[in-house]
């Protein structure tokens, strides 16, 4: 153990610590499912309209509150690991504390004076009040969680975070069932209230675990480091992107459905809106979590890297992560094209959703592409960057639909969706393949197109979905290692991840 006894940095690779964060949040993912079951017929559909109403109202005083600060720990403690000074994380931790609290009371503050307001005027229901109050109190812990889960995951301590977070949810489901059955009987607004209790019990929780945990770690005492500086240039540009993001979301979901109002075809703008936001993109994306994993780990380790001067390692993870991601989404998106059927009818009993996942499932390796090379360029320092790619696509993306719904429907919604989002990519790419040092042969993403498409062909000939699933897979594998962009090397890494040891995973 180093001399702070958080630099585990050997412990677990970085592809299977993604592989381990990935299952435990499919498993907390099932286990809210679950429990979101529970809540709508427990709570009625009246108390799921209010949660959520508070929830979104929340949301944006939490996105303000958190003020990039998770992003910008797991950076800082990454930074200074990889220069090995870990006794330098005390100061990047408590400079993390001090910004997150200031942003964090400030943003609670605002929500607990204008709840009021909220509740009679935008909500519309006074019963949400005491439910705004709770989850305004709730706010600084929250925010406090993301510093020590940012600081835990630079440290790759992801099998202490997995635990923590199991913990939490399970401590949140007791704590709301509980106080729903002894307390808040039929009414709505008691409902509400008691989710957002548990939640924040939840979230208490987590936060005293960690800062236990931290405190259990032996720590040298060394002279204050400058970290005010470091903490906003990195959380600041986060933070606007943050608050930008959720800005311009909130906006477009307001604008779309008027703006398709005005477009003669479309007879139900809502109905429209809602397949494509509410049905076709958790489809499409759900399978991109072990990508966000992934991503999620890549931001510390290759500030890690970048501090230690590791050119090698920097370029390995670049190339890796780039091609599992493109590899990953040709796989998916030529899936969700052969079932868009089924899955549409099972899942939702709404076939005309069927033809928007087929058209949107072309865009998936592009967006699961895009999603590692955002990671790697903040990762990488360029924080900056990354909130001008998106100021740039987020006001494009504003202009097209405001101009291109009314004439050409939800055509021009998938039209601005592309070109924005394609717009962010390439920037993003370009940024990332120059400060990296690395390039991409042209003929990899054509070859890689070209096996994506012959296989689709060849599955679509295949009679049942189990075949064609299947078939699709063999077609893939045996092309893109016929044309070489898989090969040997790509067989022993994976077989490397499966022969991990077990103390290795401790």
């Amino acid at each position: 153990m180093d001399r702070e006894g958080i630099f585990l940095h050997k412990k677990l690779p970085i592809f299977y610590s993604a592989l381990l964060l990935t299952l435990v949040n499919l498993l907390l993912r099932f286990v809210g499912t679950g429990f979101q079951v529970y809540l709508s017929r427990r709570i009625g559909a009246a108390g799921i309209g209010l949660l959520q109403l508070v929830m979104s109202t929340g949301g944006l005083a939490m996105v303000a509150g958190m003020a990039g600060i998770r992003t910008a720990a797991m950076y800082l403690t990454a930074e200074e690991l990889g220069k090995n000074r870990p006794e330098n994380t005390r100061h990047v931790l408590s400079g993390c504390f001090l910004y997150s609290i200031v942003c964090s009371v400030t943003a609670a503050g605002i929500l607990f004076c204008f709840a009021p307001v909220i509740a009679e005027n935008w909500i519309g229901d006074p019963r949400t009040l005491p439910s705004l109050h709770l989850l305004a109190a709730c706010i600084p812990a929250t925010c406090l969680c993301g510093v020590m889960t940012g600081y835990f995951t630079a440290a790759n301590r992801i099998g202490t975070l997995a635990a923590v977070e199991v913990a939490e949810q399970l401590l949140s489901m007791a704590v709301t069932m509980t106080s729903l059955t002894l307390w808040a009987g039929t009414d709505a607004g008691r409902a509400c209230l008691c989710v957002i209790l548990g939640s924040s019990t939840g979230a208490c929780l987590t936060l005293l675990s960690l800062i236990i945990l931290r405190i259990r770690e032996k720590s040298q005492r060394t002279a204050p480091v400058p970290v005010a500086g470091r903490l906003m240039q990195a959380a600041v540009p986060l933070a606007l992107a943050d608050v930008l993001k959720s800005g311009i979301n909130t906006a477009e979901n307001l604008m779309v459905p008027k703006r398709l109002a005005k477009n003669a075809t479309v007879s139900d703008p809502l109905a429209d809106f809602g397949r494509v936001s509410g049905m076709v993109f958790p489809v499409m994306m759900f399978p991109a979590c072990i990508l966000f994993a992934l991503a999620e780990l890549l931001i510390p380790e290759l500030a890690r890297c970048s501090a230690a001067e590791s050119r090698g390692r920097i370029s390995y993870l670049v190339r890796r992560s780039l091609k599992i991601a493109m590899l990953y989404g040709f796989f998916f998106s030529g899936l969700m094209i052969l079932l868009a059927d089924p899955l549409c009818r099972k899942l939702y009993g709404n076939p005309e959703a069927v033809r928007y996942l087929k058209l949107y499932a072309l865009l998936i390796p592009m967006l699961y592409c895009d999603a590692i090379t955002d990671a790697m360029t903040k990762g990488l320092g360029q924080q900056k960057a990354c909130v001008r790619y998106n100021i740039l696509s987020s006001a494009l993306d504003v202009a097209f639909l405001f101009v291109l719904l009314p004439r050409y429907g939800m055509d021009g919604y998938f039209a601005s969706f592309l070109i924005t989002h394609l717009i962010n990519f390439l920037l993003s790419l370009r940024r990332l393949l120059k400060i990296s040092g690395e390039s991409i042969p042209f003929y990899i993403p054509v070859l890689t197109v070209t096996a994506a498409v012959s296989a689709l062909w060849g599955a679509s000939h295949i009679r049942g979905i189990a075949g064609q699933a299947l078939g699709y897979t063999a077609l893939l594998g045996s092309l893109l290692y016929l044309f070489r962009i898989i090969g040997q090397e790509d067989f022993r890494w994976l077989i490397g991840l499966l022969k991990v040891k077990k103390r290795d995973c401790i």
